[in-house]
């Protein structure tokens, strides 16, 4: 009987890329099955206190903003809101190229936020003649902003025979 003697080089370094590599390739395919198979969802329960409290209120609150796009310019109207109140209306991002372009836009801001602020809403807002689409431009970025903060009910479930 005659035994013909293989030998077999391994150079550790292939060894080590190979091992890397064969980890790396199973972590992928572990996280690829974590990602991809539906997990348990988590619900929460929200005591029916604090619904009935929510619901009472006129805002979720927050800081809300709405982009207005003026020209090639862009800013901000930000709202920041409590539950019942319109605290603070503020125009970000501003800059000095959107001021000289639109002269009228600063001083009727201001004026549509000290009346906002005294009616705690946009239903009695006035503004001249001279500002009337730079009035309705500030109005609808600020009622976006509003319509984003708004509390949004649900409806109450209904039972079926």
């Amino acid at each position: 009987m005659s035994a013909k003697t293989k030998i077999v080089v391994l150079h550790m370094k292939e060894l080590i890329y190979t091992g890397i590599f064969a980890l790396l390739g199973i972590l992928f395919i572990i996280l690829l099955v974590m990602m991809f198979l539906p997990g348990e969802k988590e619900e929460t329960n929200v005591p029916a206190e604090e619904v009935t409290a929510d619901v009472s209120s006129l805002y979720i609150p927050g800081i809300y903003t709405t982009e207005l796009i003026l020209g090639a310019q862009s800013i901000d109207v930000e709202v920041i809101v409590d539950k019942n109140t319109i605290t603070s209306i503020r125009m970000v991002n501003l800059n000095d190229a959107v001021t000289t372009m639109y002269p009228l836009l600063e001083p009727t801001f201001d004026t549509i936020c000290e009346q906002v602020y005294e009616n705690q809403s946009l239903d009695q807002v006035t503004y001249t003649s001279e500002s009337k689409y730079t009035s309705l431009v500030l109005l609808e970025a600020i009622q976006n902003s509003l319509n984003k903060a708004a509390v949004k009910e649900t409806p109450a479930p209904t039972s079926t025979p």
